[in-house]
């Protein structure tokens, strides 16, 4: 069976094919669509932008399980910020590093000591008939004050989970697709391809 996934990100597409391999789901990525464009993400939610990329890859694959998703970090001593805008926080076309260093200069200036935040990852599946499921997952720790590890991508380098003294990118992708929010948000929508 194909499960269509509503992202162009080939890291997250390297972690759902990790966190999915025990289905035997052929995963398939809105890249190899010929002619398929994002939308905007104009939610208030990370629900409401998962729901808006998987109705819009369903629009194109209605005969298929869809399934998108949205996350973020999102930081106590910013009121939950950079939250939906994490991907873009420095800006449209920010990169990871850009991201990462506005967020730790942000917590420097607004709240230098509140350093807890937590990964939130929503998952919107869609079946052949239309139904809809939503999933999600949430991994709580703390905000370092510089970068450290080489492993994963987005905030992994300044992320440290709950009960760890490293982040997770030093921590490594086996162990963060463990632990992870995707990871949870994935374990809860396993049922639906059993």
């Amino acid at each position: 069976m194909e499960l269509w996934i509503a992202t162009g990100n080939d890291h997250k597409m390297a972690e759902f094919r990790m966190l999915l391999q025990s289905t035997g789901l052929t995963l398939k990525s809105q890249k190899e669509l010929l002619a398929y464009f994002s939308p905007p993400e104009t939610g208030k939610t990370f629900l409401d932008n998962a729901k808006i990329k998987a109705k819009s890859l369903f629009a194109v694959k209605p005969d298929q399980w869809v399934m998108a998703e949205d996350s973020g970090i999102c930081a106590d001593g910013l009121s939950g910020q950079p939250g939906i805008y994490s991907a873009r926080y420095a800006g449209d076309n920010a990169t990871d590093v850009e991201n990462t260093a506005k967020l730790l200069q942000m917590l420097r200036i607004r709240s230098p000591t509140k350093r807890e935040a937590s990964f939130i990852s929503c998952i919107v599946i869609r079946n052949p008939k239309g139904e809809e499921f939503s999933f999600e997952g949430k991994l709580s720790g703390k905000i370092t004050e510089a970068a450290r590890g080489t492993t994963g991508f987005g905030y992994d380098p300044v992320f440290i989970p709950e009960g760890e003294t490293k982040t997770l990118a030093e921590l490594g992708d086996a162990f963060k697709n463990r632990i992870s929010h995707r990871a949870k948000a994935v374990q809860a929508a396993l049922h639906l391809f059993r």
